[in-house]
């Protein structure tokens, strides 16, 4: 979910943009047909011309996950918060066709999958438009079969339906070694019983790795991994991304955005004054142009972005419906900021970090947490995530000697200042 202020949208291309795609007439009637009060007509004119036909509503492209074939909506919707107070939001996505709903067990502490279910249950026939993705969020230790079950059963009932279309057991895998015939078998024995459709995992660390792993099984249907401007260059990552397109593994993007560890200001450095200035004259902004990115990478079926509000999926969904495509240009200016900037930038390479600190863990999963607290304004999240690392490890963050992973680290970034930043305002 993006920082208010970093959604200021320049108003003379958002509404250039729009027209091209065929949003603002959508938008504009909707809008006058919002001035009315309640129960007066739209117009009290009686000789006013006939009205014009009902605009037709822009749909969301869509694209086949991998070898399961099912095509989903280019654009899915993310939703790490309370969808209960939001139905409007879900309402407008089903209506532009963003079908493609991104949820999980622990999403708004349970009220993302509840306002679902809230949605559901007045909207019954929408669940066959709908494809529902939710996931177990285990996070560390053992995984098991049976919790596994528990929470699926439970993300059932909270969003009224029989079933998922795809289950994450893992949200956020980073070892491959967690892929167990145990959960191979309960995967199995979950779409026997239709309770889920496909099987897969998420992954935000040691993505290159995961993805590589999974390659190489055939029980993994569809994989959401975090991929943006500034992963796309990274080798390993691109060789892993080939092997599940060939192997047929559905592809979806997440964090496209790029959120750095550190604390965003509205224009940081010359380096985000030359990107922001180079997307506008595009007709785009910096955020409509991260996503343009992605998408146009085609082993990606979709990518997952957080949408809190209508201004939010506006801009989203107009980002997908323009069919500006990116030139050269374009993908060298993200390849030299991706370069000029990467010391503000965790890139989920945890294997470096816990290979350099093995008596001090969770140091990638720190600076995730402190992406939450400062780029996403997400304090409660960033605070409760923290709070679950064991005390014996917090304990020895200020006390650790980050060097040798400062050393290793092929983003450059200043892990014991970070870390010194996460323990004051995270505890």
């Amino acid at each position: 979910m993006m920082k208010e202020k970093h959604n200021k949208i320049n108003r003379r291309n958002f509404l250039k943009t729009m027209g091209a795609t065929g949003l603002a007439p959508y938008l504009i009637r909707g809008s006058a047909e919002a001035t009315a009060g309640p129960g007066e007509p739209k117009t009290s004119d009686p000789n006013a011309p006939p009205k014009p036909k009902k605009t037709k509503i822009p749909q969301m492209p869509k694209r086949k996950l991998g070898k399961i074939g099912v095509e989903v909506s280019c654009l899915s919707l993310g939703g790490d918060f309370s969808f209960i107070d939001k139905q409007i939001v879900l309402r407008k996505a089903l209506e532009w066709g963003v079908t493609y709903w991104d949820t999980a067990y622990n999403y708004g502490r349970g009220n993302a999958e509840l306002g679902i279910g809230k949605f559901l249950s007045k909207n019954p026939k929408a669940r066959k438009k709908l494809f529902i993705v939710s996931k177990a969020a285990i996070f560390w230790g053992a995984i098991t079969a049976e919790k596994v079950e528990e929470r699926l059963q439970a993300s059932l009932k909270r969003m009224n339906t029989k079933y998922v279309d795809l289950y994450y057991a893992f949200h956020g895998l980073s070892d491959p070694a967690q892929l167990t015939d145990e959960l191979k078998q309960w995967a199995k024995d979950a779409k026997k019983r239709g309770l889920i459709r496909f099987f897969g995992f998420s992954t935000h660390s040691n993505m290159a790795r995961c993805l590589a792993a999974a390659a190489k099984l055939d029980w993994i249907d569809a994989i959401t991994t975090l991929y943006n401007f500034r992963v796309m260059q990274d080798a390993p990552m691109q060789a892993a991304i080939e092997a599940c397109h060939k192997a047929g593994i559905g592809l979806t993007a997440m964090k496209a955005f790029s959120r750095g560890v550190r604390r965003l200001q509205e224009v940081e450095t010359e380096q985000d004054k030359k990107l922001l200035g180079h997307f506008q004259k595009r007709g785009f902004t910096e955020e409509q142009a991260k996503i343009k990115v992605v998408l146009q990478d085609k082993r990606f079926s979709a990518v997952c972005v957080g949408m809190q509000n209508i201004s939010l999926l506006t801009t989203n969904v107009d980002a997908v419906l323009n069919k500006t495509k990116l030139t050269q240009q374009d993908l060298d200016v993200f390849k030299k900021y991706a370069e000029a900037t990467c010391s503000g930038y965790c890139a989920g390479c945890a294997y470096i970090c816990d290979s350099a600190l093995p008596d001090t863990p969770y140091v990638s999963d720190i600076m995730r947490y402190l992406m939450y607290y400062n780029s996403y304004s997400d304090q409660d999240r960033a605070r409760g995530l923290f709070a679950q690392i064991p005390r014996k490890v917090r304990n020895k963050l200020l006390t650790t000697d980050y060097r040798l992973a400062e050393a290793r680290c092929p983003q450059h970034l200043p892990i014991r200042e970070l870390i010194a930043e996460a323990v004051s305002v995270l505890t």
